[in-house]
């Protein structure tokens, strides 16, 4: 009886068969996470390095652009953001403390931290939509309709330089891909989230909060660079010709 005890004790039911020790599953599961995250890091950085490109060709276009952005948006979902970091950081705290509804509340709370994400990004998306700012060849349609008039407390006419419209392409495609990752993290979390609550996670096993964790670290870090790449640089230098 002692004997099936101890065994059970060395290999509990959370230790995969292809495991010899626990130690070795989380360090099998860190270092795949750590792959996934680098070759996501390269996928980013293609988008990165395009933004570098066109913004050298077409300064004017992509500081007038940036122009049209909310930056006050853009900074509350930053806040957002890194305030969602920190409660993923405590809720990999609270599982490795064998803390249960701590650790819930922290996930609960990142969770809803991504769904105000969502829901700023939703408002920007549709206020673009509304001016016509869209990508490529639809963007055509925006330049008619930002030459009229606009209404408010200063009706003033907008003026977008010509190439605007790769700016508002990769804006699309590099927040929209952001979102995507959010979706992702947000459906991830909540996988998560069922299993603490059927008691999976303990001081001994607490891989999967933590790898979700460093992805949603991952995710925080690309938006990081993508708001001030988006909202805040739009300087051009003196005498340049876009």
């Amino acid at each position: 009886m002692s004997s099936a005890s101890d065994a059970e004790h060395d290999h509990p039911k959370w230790l995969q068969h292809h495991f010899d020790t626990p130690a070795q599953q989380f360090d099998a599961a860190k270092l795949g996470m750590w792959a996934f995250l680098g070759q996501e890091l390269l996928f980013f950085s293609g988008l990165f390095v395009a933004y570098g490109i066109f913004r050298n060709w077409y300064p004017d276009a992509f500081a007038a652009g940036s122009h049209e952005l909310n930056w006050k948006m853009g900074t509350v979902n930053t806040i957002v953001l890194l305030f969602s970091s920190l409660t993923a950081a405590l809720a990999v705290r609270s599982s490795q403390l064998g803390k249960k509804n701590e650790t819930s509340l922290w996930i609960v709370t990142t969770i809803v931290c991504a769904f105000i994400f969502l829901v700023v990004k939703y408002f920007e998306y549709h206020h673009k939509f509304e001016d016509g700012l869209l990508p490529g060849s639809y963007f055509g349609t925006a330049r008619d309709m930002l030459t009229m008039d606009v209404k408010g407390p200063v009706a003033e006419t907008l003026e977008l330089p010509h190439h605007t419209h790769v700016f508002f392409s990769l804006y699309f495609v590099m927040t929209g891909v952001h979102a995507i990752h959010i979706l992702v993290g947000i459906g991830v979390w909540i996988w998560i989230l069922k299993r603490n609550l059927r008691g999976d996670f303990s001081k001994r096993y607490f891989t999967a909060v933590d790898i979700t964790a460093l992805y949603w670290h991952l995710v925080d870090l690309v938006w990081i660079y993508l708001f001030p790449l988006l909202y805040l640089i739009d300087y051009v230098p003196p005498g340049h010709k876009g």
